[in-house]
């Protein structure tokens, strides 16, 4: 198949090239050596040739070496300049610094039709953190021009480069932030490694130049400097992949996204340069990031046996799994021949090959399963039903009523408990809350495979789904069901029942009020009698999701972050380890909240057979979680599991739900958002307490987490072992100055910091088990007060 062929498969992924300003020239002199009028101009060319070879995007650089060069003589000189030459140096850049502008050789494009499709690439050079201010200050203003002048040809994405020293990492985001004000209508994409501070490398800006100090630049110590550019070199590739090392990246850019308030138009470019570790678990928070375009070099695929190119295995995986987001990959160096056969198509052809075996992809284009259901539906916040308050219209009814695989497990467990009466005994079988009828109808199929009898009574409080239960009573059922018209909190039913059937549930189990519908429908059982479902249990998990977030907090009101949404997840990485810990001190990746069962036989009860009060559903769980990678709390996935009968049940429990109810539609996820972003380092605890809360109004839910680490108490440990020394003054200097720090929190150089990595070590040291303390690092607020952003009315 010709992957590169729209027609043949419906590509997720958008393809780009990356062009150089060596291609450029080559265009150039090109176009000066033809007699073809086909193109106007090299960039015209370039992006038509790409265009002819499936590429639908051009990533090219905005300006050439002459602008590096002029910006480095008036904002760079060398140490041995003389006076004259810094006094007229000085003069030029101020003029520059008042009225930034490009000369016309410094800039690769001109014209509006050049630029259209193009991601402009902002010159590497420009050393936004560096530790000098003013080569900071007029790195600022040269990003600001670039990106007017991108702004000006209405280029929609701009890939600035990626920041190098982890002291200044902060004067990067702020330089960002300004930008994002100043430039409303253009995308900031940054480019950034996935892992590994060492692949970047120091090289000149300005080779032809001997080391020079900033002009203009107060600083005592006006020493030779040279500007970091992104350079990937494999021979020198390190070997270590520690938890510190994966996750250098990752926290400067949670850094810098933080600085800038989580603005939409900032996003990353993963450069997959680096060959990845394999073990992908320390790589999964950037699923949970906004990943806009993959700049994937020709330099990390590796020849196979016939000598075409092909990625290792782990990168492989991830691309894969990357798919399902729709990133953009751009391939670089295609076209410089470092593989034997294949070509630059080869390329492009793999890449598609990967999205078209991409498990994630594959199910959204498979017709019956939740990814392909919930197309469009992916991070999309919905608000919960509210089941007592609002009468449901017809089509939700019908969306509801697509899902196979609920019914056909509502039926089985039907059957089943039909057979386990006795043989020539006459069921009596309650629906309640029986909609548009889809229980009623799976009732008489399972009357008719176990060969029984029964009476049916359906009971229904929305008035206009009662009409189409009449209207089914009339045309499908022969007037044999028993129709009930009200609240099955209030209503009386002709017959007690054997068995009491609901479809009550939500994507939390509880969340729309079943355990309140079923107290009042339990009146309706005879002392033997049995509820479908029995029982069903709420679960929770951290969660990590920018986007999310984002959406959470658009509305720019208080009550939007505190308020449960339904969501299909999709770019979300739960944050907690998916074993329980040695100790026992936290539970598996998901927990367990609370259970409810029905029928319930100990609550007190008044003449009607209703409970006096709603207290007895209130519930609350303390729940304790392990985070083996450090990361972003910002909020809580909850999920659910039921038992309809025996072992016939329902679940969107992650790790459970192909084994109990594959591939069912009804429910997603519940997503509970915390107003503050918390940061849980590696090797950190979160506890979270949850509560469901009632009155006799209304049922909400509150929730809170505090974040931990555990140190070693014994009295031996030195101070010296448990607090790092500040970073010396020749760190800040080389590139990458601090990235290997376990925390962005903990990297000032004023101040001492907590070294996990010594902790680590002194513990395998020890002999015999340590004693522990846990230390509180950080909460968040409690959410959802008294109900009072979010509640569901009885």
């Amino acid at each position: 198949m010709d992957y590169q062929d729209a027609s043949a498969w419906d590509p997720c992924a958008t393809l780009a090239t990356s062009l150089t300003l060596e291609d450029l020239s080559k265009a150039s002199h090109l176009l000066q050596h033809s007699d073809s009028e086909q193109y106007e101009t090299p960039v015209l060319k370039l992006v038509g040739d790409a265009k002819e070879k499936g590429y639908k995007r051009v990533c090219m650089p905005l300006t050439t070496e002459k602008w590096k060069q002029r910006w480095s003589e008036m904002c760079l000189l060398p140490t041995e300049s003389s006076e004259q030459d810094k006094e007229s140096a000085a003069k030029t850049a101020e003029a520059w610094r008042l009225n930034p502008a490009f000369h016309r050789e410094e800039v690769t494009i001109t014209r509006l039709d050049e630029a259209e499709g193009v991601i402009s690439m902002i010159s590497d050079w420009l050393e936004l953190d560096a530790a000098d201010d003013w080569v900071r200050h007029d790195a600022e203003i040269a990003l600001k021009q670039e990106l007017a002048y991108a702004s000006y040809l209405n280029i929609h994405t701009a890939i600035l480069p990626p920041p190098r020293n982890r002291d200044h990492v902060a004067s990067y985001a702020r330089i960002v932030n300004s930008c994002l004000s100043k430039s409303p209508y253009i995308y900031l994409s940054i480019r950034l490694p996935i892992y590994n501070p060492s692949a970047f490398h120091p090289a000149s800006p300005v080779s032809a130049l001997p080391p020079a100090s900033p002009v203009g630049g107060l600083s005592p110590d006006a020493r030779s400097r040279s500007t970091p550019s992104f350079v990937i070199s494999e021979s020198e590739q390190p070997q270590s992949t520690s938890g510190a090392s994966l996750n250098a990246t990752w926290e400067m850019w949670d850094v810098i996204r933080s600085m800038c308030d989580y603005n939409p138009r900032l996003t990353l470019t993963l450069d997959l340069s680096p060959a990845l570790p394999t073990t992908l678990g320390v790589l999964s928070k950037w699923a949970a990031e906004s990943v806009r375009h993959v700049f994937l070099p020709s330099s990390t695929f590796i020849a196979n046996m016939k000598g075409y190119p092909v990625l290792p295995k782990p990168t492989q995986q991830f691309i894969r799994d990357s798919m399902i987001h729709r990133p953009t990959i751009i391939l670089a160096e295609v076209g410089d021949g470092h593989h034997s056969r294949g070509g630059e198509a080869a390329y492009s052809q793999y890449v598609r090959h990967l999205e078209k075996t991409s498990a994630a992809v594959q199910a959204t284009r498979k017709a019956g399963t939740v990814e392909n259901f919930a197309q469009g539906y992916q991070d999309y916040l919905q608000a919960p039903l509210q089941p007592l308050m609002d009468n449901l219209p017809s089509i939700t009814y019908q969306t509801f009523e697509q899902d196979p695989v609920k019914y056909a497990q509502y039926e089985e467990a039907m059957y089943r408990a039909f057979l386990d009466r006795p043989d020539g005994e006459k069921v009596v079988v309650c629906v309640a809350g029986a909609g548009r009828g889809p229980l009623v109808a799976r009732c008489f199929k399972a009357l008719e495979r176990a060969n029984r009898e029964a009476t049916v009574i359906a009971v229904e409080k929305n008035p206009n789904a009662f009409v189409t239960l009449q209207h089914r009573q009339a045309t499908e059922w022969n007037n044999k069901v028993k129709l009930c018209f009200g609240d099955m909190r209030v209503i009386d039913v002709p017959e007690k029942a054997d068995i009491l059937v609901s479809e009550l549930l939500g994507s939390f189990g509880d969340n729309e009020l079943s355990p309140e519908c079923l107290d009042g429908a339990t009146r309706f059982l005879k002392p033997s009698g049995i509820s479908i479902p029995s029982s069903y249990t709420a679960h929770l998990a951290p969660l990590s999701s920018s986007k999310l977030y984002n959406e959470a907090r658009s509305t720019k009101n208080d009550k939007s972050l505190e308020t449960p949404y339904v969501v299909m997840f999709q770019a979300v990485n739960i944050l907690s380890g998916t074993k329980a810990s040695a100790d026992g001190r936290c539970g598996p990746q998901v927990q367990e909240c609370w259970e409810f069962e029905h029928p319930r036989r100990d609550a007190v009860l008044d003449s009607r057979g209703l409970p006096l009060t709603n207290s007895h559903n209130a519930r609350s769980a303390n729940l304790r979680f392990y985070i083996p990678h450090a990361g972003i709390l910002h909020g809580l996935a909850g999920y659910f599991e039921a038992v309809l009968y025996g072992n016939i049940g329902l679940s969107i429990h992650p790790q459970r739900k192909d084994q109990v109810s594959k591939d069912m539609l009804s429910w997603f996820p519940l997503f509970f958002p915390f107003k503050e972003p918390l940061y849980l380092p590696s090797n950190s605890e979160l506890q979270v307490s949850i509560w469901r809360l009632t009155n006799d109004r209304q049922v909400w839910y509150e929730w809170h987490a505090e974040s931990f680490i555990s140190i070693p108490a014994t009295a031996g440990v030195s101070e010296e072992l448990l607090l790092g020394q500040p970073f010396s003054a020749s760190l800040s200097t080389s590139t990458f100055s601090s990235m290997g720090a376990p925390s962005p929190l903990v990297d000032s150089r004023e101040l001492t910091h907590l070294d996990t990595n010594r902790l680590s070590a002194y513990d395998h040291a020890a002999s015999g088990s340590a004693d522990y303390e846990t230390v509180k690092i950080g909460h968040t607020s409690l959410h959802n007060p008294g109900g009072r952003s979010s509640w569901i009315g009885l």
